[in-house]
């Protein structure tokens, strides 16, 4: 495989008939040629960067259209599960998914960011897919947050999601029992609850879903049909969903 500096060179400065030429050169017409492009490069180093831009450009629109490719294959899963839970409009023209750890540092810097931009917004139906791969704390988070969804419902889901992207300190019994205490929640019931099979399967059905659409990181987010990997801040994540309204 290329790197991107020679993909480049090649884009910059030969075709496929050119290319093939060049395999047919002896070594010392080879040798001159190399001089002849090492000397055009330090004299024009703008038609490099040219070429580097136009490269990334491509390799861009590839991935996007992989990234719709793969949410089209899997939209079922993302967008209709019957688990997930569902905030923001429910009827929302644009459909925000986030994968999040709540032991992530980044998706708690995001937090704020998400929130400020599903309130601000009006028009967004926003759902969140546990995905739990920081360690025993994560997932002992992520099944608190879903057996309180399954004993509580979805507001006390929502409360305990919030507690937990801003939990300072460990994520242990004495923790959740605290969240729950907070709100009122019955604690032996969704303590009992986070053991339960349906609630390994939930982490596993989203843990498999994030592997197959290529995500290894958190947070990671679906808009419409595209994909953002990694934390971004408010004023892209705004864009990201005027783009898929235009």
């Amino acid at each position: 495989m290329k790197s991107p500096l020679a993909a480049a060179l090649c884009l910059a400065l030969t075709g496929p008939a050119l290319a093939t030429e060049i395999g047919d050169m002896t070594n010392a017409e080879r040798a001159a040629f190399r001089d002849e492009v090492r000397s055009y490069l330090l004299d024009n180093p703008d038609v490099l960067m040219e070429a580097i831009s136009v490269l990334e450009s491509r390799e861009q629109q590839a991935q996007a259209q992989s990234d719709a490719e793969l949410i089209a294959e899997n939209s079922e899963a993302l967008f209709e599960d019957g688990q997930s839970w569902v905030g923001g409009d429910p009827e929302g023209d644009v459909t925000v998914v986030e994968f999040l750890d709540y032991r992530c540092g980044y998706c708690r810097r995001a937090f704020p960011e998400v929130s400020e931009l599903i309130e601000s917004d009006g028009n967004i139906r926003f759902i969140v897919k546990e995905f739990p791969i920081l360690g025993e704390q994560s997932i002992l988070a992520s099944r608190f947050a879903i057996a309180t969804q399954r004993i509580a419902g979805d507001d006390a889901y929502e409360a305990v999601h919030d507690d937990l992207m801003t939990l300072r300190g460990e994520v242990n019994q004495a923790s959740l029992q605290g969240i729950a205490a907070d709100h009122g929640l019955d604690w032996d019931a969704i303590s009992a609850e986070m053991n339960v099979a349906a609630v390994d399967a939930r982490i596993e059905e989203s843990l498999a879903l994030g592997q197959s659409m290529g995500i290894s990181g958190t947070p990671s987010f679906v808009f419409g049909d595209q994909m953002v990997r990694g934390y971004v801040p408010l004023d892209v994540m705004r864009k990201t969903v005027a783009d898929e309204r235009g």
